[in-house]
């Protein structure tokens, strides 16, 4: 009798991601490469899908959002290894002299040999659809791409792993280094809470998925009667980026007009009527364009921490394919909007009075998160609250399992410096034993900034030497180069050996930007004939 069972596609899923388990053995011993990063070796083909496979109504409200594709380009520098190849899929074509930029800062490779190793390939689709989606509806590009890939030699990398992503492996036959769909929803914000409580970690009170406004409404009024106190509480769809799914719901001037909780009639009336008003996060968001995503993505409430000095530290860690657990960095994080829930930038390391409680903490997620399947790179936001005795109340906010907007600047550090994370100071030292600190943006953002083109950006960075100095491991790194003409808004990561530095070198580029975009009047403009126009260009 022929067997007629045919594996299902979780299952084939799984057998692609354990060939990521024995690639990190060592062939000489057995014994698990050291490296957090297991594949930073030469001979392997590396497919990087940038997709933003998230609601793509959520990420519409972040300004330049197709463009933050250009994020992954720090997997550029993995081209210092002689053997390696990559191919890097966007959405709509990359600026050429964006790329010669990151294949400038390769150490030691000649830049034609680098760029005969990277292949750049582009879906001519700037619809909102996430880049996956678009890759799968065009067969003929899944051939090219499969053809360009050498088997059992090739893996791929995304920015978050979804079916999307699940489907894409399974069809060109190599394994996703990233998390398993399976267990996506532990990234959720209702999923990071469920793991928080299983690995006891302090979080604010809340509740888990509500899918509609009744029951919405019944949890906002559950968390206000445990807490009679709370001044405000966050709503958060389960799905969000940057904080753009969030609103803050103010009970301070519904408070003295309920002077009796239990009265349950009373205050959802006054709650409802409440909802209307909340702060949104996410541009242009209203309560009704806000609560007709309540059904799809689900949402959570949280109470607001307040706190008179209070910071959004961060994370991150590394779980390997074999299942052990290494905390790779912290953060502090730079937060803005309108109640500082949406993320901006952030600082590394993290302040050294919290940050090895940090990392305590993160390693008992990643705990958790393996045990139930997850692999690759994840982060825990957490908000921390000065006491009176000056020690810092910590409370672990959410989840992510992808790659957040913390991950490009530490790897453009790490892959630039050959530098180590020390855990038990929490520094990064270069090969010098130089401590290395940085500050980094996606969201340097000024209208004057429009119009300004990458090659105009190049010749500021070259008249003004504000590149990165491979000799002295020092200066800024620039990214989000595409979102620049159009959104005047650019991404940056300055590096210091000290975080004053940084900040001094991050304050410089700013200035230098402020100062090439001033803007000019009519009467101030004065004609230049000495120069010919370059048509070349």
């Amino acid at each position: 009798m022929v067997d007629t069972f045919q594996p299902t596609a979780a299952e084939r899923f799984r057998q692609l991601q354990n060939q990521l388990r024995e690639w990190t053995k060592s062939p000489e011993e057995g014994q698990l490469w050291q490296s957090v990063d297991i594949f930073d070796r030469d001979d392997y083909d590396i497919l990087v899908i940038p997709s933003f496979s998230v609601d793509q109504e959520v990420g519409n409200k972040v300004a330049g959002f197709l463009h933050y594709e250009e994020r992954l380009l720090f997997s550029l520098i993995r081209l210092r290894n002689p053997l390696t190849r990559v191919i890097y899929i966007t959405a709509l074509p990359l600026c050429p002299i964006v790329i010669d930029y990151y294949l400038q800062l390769l150490p030691g490779i000649p830049f034609s040999h680098a760029r005969d190793r990277l292949l750049l390939i582009s879906t001519y689709d700037g619809s909102l659809k996430p880049l996956t989606q678009k890759i799968l509806e065009r067969p003929r590009l899944v051939e090219k791409i499969r053809r360009a890939l050498r088997p059992n030699k090739s893996y791929m990398v995304c920015y978050n792993s979804t079916h999307l992503e699940q489907k894409l492996s399974l069809t060109l036959g190599i394994p996703l280094l990233a998390a398993s769909p399976e267990v996506l929803y532990w990234g959720s914000k209702s999923g990071s809470r469920e793991i928080f409580a299983e690995a006891k970690i302090p979080h604010p009170d809340g509740s888990y998925t509500v899918e509609n406004i009744f029951d919405l409404v019944q949890e906002l009024l559950n968390l206000w009667q445990r807490q009679p106190d709370l001044q405000r509480i966050v709503v958060k769809l389960n799905e969000g980026f940057s904080g753009e799914g969030n609103a803050i719901l103010d009970l301070r001037p519904i408070q003295d007009s309920i002077p009796d909780l239990c009265d349950r009639e009373k205050t959802i009336n006054a709650l409802n009527k409440q909802l209307e008003c909340m702060s949104f996060q996410g541009a242009g968001e209203t309560w009704s364009t806000f609560s007709a995503r309540i059904p799809e993505l689900g949402a959570i409430v949280e109470a607001f921490v307040e706190g008179d000095i209070k910071r959004s530290p961060s994370v991150q860690g590394y779980i390997r394919p074999s299942g052990e657990v290494e905390i790779v960095s912290t953060h502090d994080q730079i937060l803005g909007g309108a109640d500082g829930q949406v993320y901006e930038g952030c600082y590394f390391p993290a302040d050294a009075s919290y940050r090895y409680q940090l990392q305590e903490l993160g390693l008992k997620v990643g705990e958790v998160l393996a045990s139930k399947g997850a692999i690759e790179r994840y982060s825990v936001d957490f908000i921390a609250v000065q006491q009176p005795d000056q020690q810092w109340d910590i409370q672990a906010i959410e989840i992510n399992l992808r790659k957040g907007g913390t991950t490009h600047p530490f790897m453009t550090l790490r892959l630039l410096t050959n530098g180590t994370f020390d855990y038990d100071t929490g520094k990064f030292l270069s090969q010098q034993n130089q401590e290395k600190h940085y500050i980094a943006t996606d969201n340097l953002q000024k209208d004057r900034y429009r119009g300004l083109l990458p090659n105009d950006l190049m010749d500021i960075i070259a008249q003004e030497r504000l590149h990165f100095d491979s000799s002295s491991r020092t200066g800024t790194v620039f990214h989000l180069m595409g979102a620049l003409s159009e959104f005047g808004k650019l991404g940056l990561t300055s590096i210091g050996n000290s975080l004053e530095e940084a900040q001094e070198i991050y304050d410089r580029v700013e200035a230098v930007l402020d100062r090439e975009t001033e803007i000019v009047t009519p009467d101030d403009c004065v004609q230049d004939t000495t120069l010919p126009i370059n048509w070349s260009q």
